[in-house]
């Protein structure tokens, strides 16, 4: 039997009880369809939040300073040390804070008066840190303004309040200079802190915000123990490898430094994520297409037992039998990978367009989607085939009859 008789047969198979074909073709256009969008939309989504981590998070490094077991000892990292760390190429901002275990709570108050009667102590962080704290947690004041060098070297005793510190105080303003006291030292409230842009630095809103030189004279909070960096985009890996060194150059082995994963990395395991999740979907859709094909298959051979032996007593051999079945399923296979791949990337580009996401797809799977249909076509039609080539010419003649 030549190729083109082949394929007239198995297209005339095919075509002779359309609406079955159709409802056959649909199991495998369903799961071509949801590998492709499973495959597709984890790219996409793997790329879309890897872009806003490195707009959010990918420009945090923080540096953990441990503290020194004797206290007779240089600090490993000394507050003058920032000038050092700024002067990279790739920092945009810096700032050391202190936030030593006997500052952490605090007894805060927003007069002198005591009453018995009412709760008039609160008990917040205080934090003692440089000037540079609001550009490098991309941070506003919602009132007054921030301490800046002049206070540091001034030894001001002023204070910045986070807001829900603020609220805890009963303190909304600052044009009257209110006053409050941790731990009975008085400070005088300059500025109320309002958004905070770093995520990680979120209970900075609960703490009292001072001056490190002042923080020191009056509440002892030592030297630094974290340092806080801000980066250009793509610049944090670097800036996490040098900045040890450049604040510590003797002591850099003991400082931690946490710095976000790398974005190429976080993208893979996005997408690894994501298809772990959705592909056994995929598959699960292929299989139940697979059976179809196959019992839709093993059907019409049961039906066209008379023509199968008919074939048989002609002198078609048991290859051209089982080929003809086998093309027959191949062809649905091969049809329904052709429109779940259509479908899969329409629908990858829709959801793309409709969140404002670049939608990112593998062009080799859209043009390998219809091969994997027809592999399972193929392969579901292979038991009906063989029942098929098994047939005897005479049972099959008086089966069909």
């Amino acid at each position: 039997m030549k190729a083109r008789d082949l394929a007239t047969e198995a297209l005339a198979g095919v075509t002779a009880r359309p609406l079955r074909s159709a409802l056959t073709v649909l199991g495998t256009v369903l799961g071509i369809t949801t590998l492709v969008i499973t495959l597709g939309i984890a790219a996409t989504a793997g790329n879309q939040i890897a872009g806003r981590f490195d707009e959010v998070t990918a420009t945090e490094v923080t540096v953990a300073v441990p503290s020194t077991i004797d206290k007779t000892a240089p600090p490993h990292v000394e507050w003058t040390a920032l000038p050092q760390l700024t002067r990279l190429n790739g920092v945009r901002a810096a700032t050391a804070i202190a936030r030593p275990s006997s500052a952490a709570n605090s007894r805060v108050r927003a007069n002198d008066l005591r009453d018995p009667t009412t709760v008039t102590d609160r008990t917040l962080p205080a934090v003692a840190t440089t000037s540079d704290l609001l550009e490098t947690l991309d941070a506003r004041v919602s009132a007054g303004r921030f301490f800046d060098e002049g206070h540091i070297l001034r030894h001001d005793r002023v204070a910045i309040l986070g807001s829900a510190a603020a609220q805890l105080v009963g303190i909304n303003r600052v044009d009257d200079s209110p006053a409050v006291f941790v731990n009975d030292q008085a400070f005088t409230v300059i500025g109320i802190l309002g958004t905070i842009g770093r995520e990680s630095e979120q209970g900075m809103a609960s703490a009292v915000i001072l001056p490190y030189t002042t923080a020191n004279d009056r509440l002892n909070t030592g030297p630094p123990t974290e340092v806080l960096i801000r980066t250009e985009l793509g610049a944090a890996q670097l800036i996490a490898r040098q900045a040890p060194l450049a604040l510590s150059p003797n002591g850099y082995a003991q400082l931690r430094v946490l710095a976000p994963p790398d974005p190429a990395t976080l993208r893979g395991s996005v997408q690894s994520d994501v298809n772990a999740l959705f592909l056994v979907l995929g598959l699960v859709s292929l299989v139940v297409g697979a059976i179809g094909i196959a019992n839709v298959t093993l059907v019409t051979v049961m039906e066209r037992t008379g023509e199968i032996g008919l074939r048989r007593a002609l002198g078609a051999a048991r290859r051209h039998i089982a080929a003809q079945f086998l093309v027959e399923s191949s062809a649905i296979g091969l049809l329904g990978g052709i429109i779940g791949a259509s479908a899969g990337t329409i629908t990858v580009v829709v959801v793309s367009l409709g969140r404002d996401w670049t939608p990112v797809l593998d062009l080799r799977l859209a043009a390998g989607a219809p091969l994997v249909g027809a592999l399972v076509g193929l392969l579901a039609g292979v038991y009906p085939a063989l029942r098929a080539a098994r047939m005897e010419p005479v049972e099959a003649l008086r089966s069909g009859t």
